[in-house]
């Protein structure tokens, strides 16, 4: 429990009051990283639900992703920001680290965090506005998938950093445990939402989608600098995110 909950307080800012020890298999928690966006989407979905039923769905639609922001502090969206400013400056793989580090926002990463944010207002308002809100709950979740996939059999190029916690340290068991987690997610909101069997089989292959997609980005990432970085997990989180609710739109309405 104490390690799901440190897992927890590191992934979020929902206010957890319990003295939690130092663990040196803090990784180990990774398994649990569906189960926080299950949290996390459950929260969304709450919140959600309520402020379009008062307010009307496009304000529903902001303040979803407003909800997003708040619970986790921003902490992927700073990763989107320093991805994009380090990365797509096309400099060599020194300056792209220094440049991740930096405090600083650049246009890359006003840019790209603009339009992160435009794109999920964009593609939850076509959810909701089917009546469509367990896109809210499973959202999150991939989010988190995202980041254990990513982590998976990758490095970092810097001797210290805070994604180092994660990056190479989760085994082929424990991202089959995270699918399982996902998965049992994806069955228990049909039974809550009675999506269908065509949506869950849907749900199921985004996740083998995701896959593929996030090996082919982190081997393009490491290419440029030599690893990946906790920016780029957060980046993958944010970015993964947006794809669901793109894949989940073209699924509804083609």
């Amino acid at each position: 429990m104490n390690r799901f909950l440190s897992i927890l307080t590191f992934l979020t800012r929902i206010p957890v009051k319990v003295n939690i020890e130092f663990d040196e298999n803090f990784n180990k928690g990774m398994i649990y990283f569906p189960t926080v966006g299950f949290i996390l989407g459950v929260l969304y979905y709450l919140v959600t639900y309520i402020t379009t039923n008062l307010f009307g769905v496009y304000i529903g639609s902001v303040i979803f992703v407003l909800c997003g922001v708040v619970l986790t502090g921003g902490l992927h969206l700073d990763g989107v920001g320093d991805t994009f400013d380090g990365i797509y400056s096309y400099r060599d793989k020194e300056r792209i680290l220094e440049i991740m580090k930096d405090s600083r926002l650049g246009t890359n990463a006003l840019l790209a965090v603009l339009f992160v944010i435009l794109l999920k207002i964009g593609f939850i308002y076509k959810s909701l506005n089917s009546n469509i809100y367990y896109t809210a709950i499973l959202m999150p979740i991939y989010g988190r998938l995202a980041i254990a996939f990513a982590s998976y059999n990758n490095k970092s190029p810097r001797k210290n950093g805070m994604g180092n916690v994660f990056i190479g340290q989760i085994n082929k068991i424990q991202i089959s445990i995270c699918c399982v987690y996902t998965v049992v997610y994806i069955v228990l909101l049909n039974v809550f939402f009675n999506f269908g069997l065509k949506l869950m089989v849907y749900n199921i292959i985004f996740m083998i989608v995701l896959w593929i997609l996030i090996r082919f980005y982190t081997k393009y990432i490491t290419s440029i600098i030599g690893g990946i970085t906790g920016d780029i997990l957060g980046c993958i989180c944010e970015i993964t995110e947006v794809i669901y609710l793109l894949f989940i739109c073209l699924g509804v309405y083609i």
